[in-house]
């Protein structure tokens, strides 16, 4: 069974709940998707707080290596990772306790998108937080 997405009305009352986002793939480099995505983000009022294997900041922000690093948690964890590693993020989604996960546009993984939702995680796939947002909420 694929993943099937959640629909407007709940994508909307998801981006306007949340408040802490945890990047997981959050790049150094302004040029990456994953650094202006988050540099938006920040611009519309999230706290972005960046998960990178290397750094210590990133758009000023302390780095983390992993989601369950972050204390205080976060309300969604957005995620900039090959596909391949999408069950070890919800892995670390799980034990942080995070109640959503958004995996980017190219994020494709059933099995980890079956593993949050069985753990009661709400979760986006294959979709872009910054598109989403665009449409749904700055009208």
């Amino acid at each position: 069974m694929s993943h099937r997405n959640p629909d407007d009305e709940q994508m909307r009352a998801l981006l306007q709940r949340v408040k802490r986002i945890a990047v997981v793939g959050l790049s150094p480099k302004p040029y990456r998707d994953s650094n202006g995505i988050a540099r938006f983000l920040i611009d519309e009022g999230y706290d972005v707080v960046p998960v990178y294997p290397r750094e210590e900041q990133i758009l000023g922000q302390k780095v983390y290596r992993r989601v369950q690093d972050i204390p205080g948690g976060v309300d969604l964890v957005d995620v900039f990772r090959r596909s391949e590693d999408l069950p070890q993020v919800t892995a670390e989604a799980v034990a942080a306790g995070a109640p959503a996960l958004w995996f980017q546009l190219g994020c494709v993984n059933e099995d980890a998108a079956a593993t949050a939702a069985a753990a009661g995680i709400q979760v986006v796939m294959n979709r872009c937080i910054r598109v989403d947002y665009a449409r749904l909420i700055a009208r």
